[in-house]
């Protein structure tokens, strides 16, 4: 570790996996309601369930770019954070705020109460205090960042990441807009979620992919940076327009559905670039990194990434499909791709880079840890075709021959099982992963080894051969 303040990084990273564990056994949970529909129904019921799974998503992959903003920033800018302390202040709000949304929701609290209750928007039902907590972060994070790239070394990784994580921060500021009128309060809310994940997270991705890959690679970082403005110039001429998909079917003007299937449609082309980024970049290496776990879980997240969020998105982009499609499992299983591969690889891959380096020891539990990304991964991808074949009988079922959404649910109930077992698969995958980047490699001693030590340490031994 080249700087001290890195290691405010290692607390981001232990408050994003504890609550990544969190998540994912709230999707579990959530996935067991779909095949026993009454579990927890007067307790938890399944809309607050649903709630915690996706806001602790959103909530631990943020907080995992802050950490990797503070572990990269100081090598880029060659100087330390501006200020530690407001690092540290910064993840207390956030814990804060995260906990009153946590309590809010299960206990149903304040409902109606537009400064303490929830919201009726989906993934933005956080109170307002809660938002605005989110805010203050934000802009403490900003500050601090931005001044040490100020005061240090420009390049264009730290240049994207924090044109990245602004706009991350500006475009939230609309989820304090909510309009009366429906259309318009969905035209910006799709500023919020579109534009987060199909705008400026991308370039947050690309700018922490490549990083990885002059770390791992050695490949000069000329060729990075050329390579980084490919993909951030195509992610933005896609991804802004490319939001028009999602303005089909609430009472916007006709030519949005094809400004929104044109660019929806050339979105694959950023995760194709990232992609190809990633395979050239190893090609093109000359180095032999020890860390082989960061450079799988950085491959995975290029090669996932591009078929969840480029293939999976494409395949009901266009409006002729999405007017069948939309709603059904079919977004399910390319939601749930798309995040895993783009943003819960991407973190994965700093965590697994950037731990061994922050504890002061050599790569370890890289076994551990590579098994841990094929049976995540696996069960990801299980979980995708599985969703992807129930969404497509339901579109038929339901859209086409015009059945009942219950008996429709009763037709899926096949899928729906084994969508529960991808998802013990991945949650296996998830504390593996944790077992392996925070308990130290055991040393196995091999019978044999405790008495060749002693004879190679004496003397009268070594004088003998």
């Amino acid at each position: 570790m080249k700087y001290e303040s890195q290691k405010i990084a290692l607390a981001y990273f232990a408050v994003a996996m504890g609550l990544f564990a969190i998540q994912v056994l709230g999707g579990l949970l959530a996935g067991w309601i779909y095949v026993s529909p009454n579990t927890l129904s007067e307790l938890v019921p399944f809309n607050i369930v649903r709630m915690l799974h996706t806001n602790a998503l959103i909530v631990w992959l943020i907080t995992g770019f802050f950490g990797a903003a503070y572990f990269l920033v100081p090598e880029e800018a060659e100087r330390e954070i501006h200020s530690p302390l407001l690092a540290y202040i910064q993840l207390a709000i956030l814990v804060v705020g995260t906990l009153g949304v946590v309590v809010t929701y299960l206990f149903q609290l304040f409902p109606g109460n537009y400064l303490l209750g929830t919201q009726g928007r989906e993934f933005l039902e956080q109170p307002t205090w809660v938002k605005a907590g989110i805010v203050v972060a934000a802009l403490i994070f900003l500050y601090n960042v931005t001044m040490t790239v100020l005061k240090g070394k420009k390049t264009a990784i730290s240049n994207i990441l924090l044109l990245g994580l602004w706009g991350l921060a500006l475009l939230f500021l609309f989820a304090f807009y909510n309009p009366g009128n429906l259309a318009l309060d969905k035209q910006y809310w799709w500023y919020v979620v579109h534009l987060w994940v199909e705008g400026v997270w991308e370039l947050i991705m690309a700018a922490i992919l490549a990083y990885l890959m002059l770390k791992l690679t050695g490949v000069d970082r000329e060729v990075v940076e050329k390579w980084l403005y490919v993909i951030v110039a195509t992610a933005l001429f896609s991804g802004i327009l490319g939001t028009g998909h999602h303005y089909y079917w609430i009472g916007m003007p006709g030519y949005w559905q094809w400004i929104g299937s044109i660019f929806s449609s050339l979105e694959i082309v950023p995760f194709f670039a990232m992609m190809a980024f990633a395979f050239v970049m190893v090609w093109k290496g000359r180095r032999d990194h020890p860390n082989k776990a960061a450079l799988l879980w950085s491959l995975g997240c290029a090669t996932l990434a591009f078929f969840g969020a480029g293939i999976w998105g494409f395949l009901h982009t266009l409006h002729g499909v999405n007017y069948y499609t939309h709603g059904t499992q079919i977004t399910a299983a390319h939601g749930h791709l798309a995040f895993y591969g783009a943003y819960v690889c991407l973190n994965l891959a700093i965590f697994t880079y950037a731990m061994p380096i922050l504890k002061n020891r050599d790569p370890y539990n890289q076994v551990l840890n590579m098994g841990a990304f094929w049976l995540m991964s696996g069960g990801m991808a299980f979980m995708t075709f599985v969703l992807t074949f129930a969404g497509t009988v339901q579109t038929h079922m339901q859209r086409v021959e015009g059945d009942y959404y219950m008996d429709v649910q009763d037709a899926l109930a096949l899928f729906y099982w084994m969508r529960f077992g991808s998802g013990v698969a991945v949650v296996l995958g998830v504390f593996m992963f944790l077992y392996a980047i925070w308990m130290p490699r055991r040393e196995v001693v091999r019978p044999g080894r405790l008495e060749r030590n002693r004879l190679k340490n004496d003397p009268d031994h070594v004088a003998a051969e």
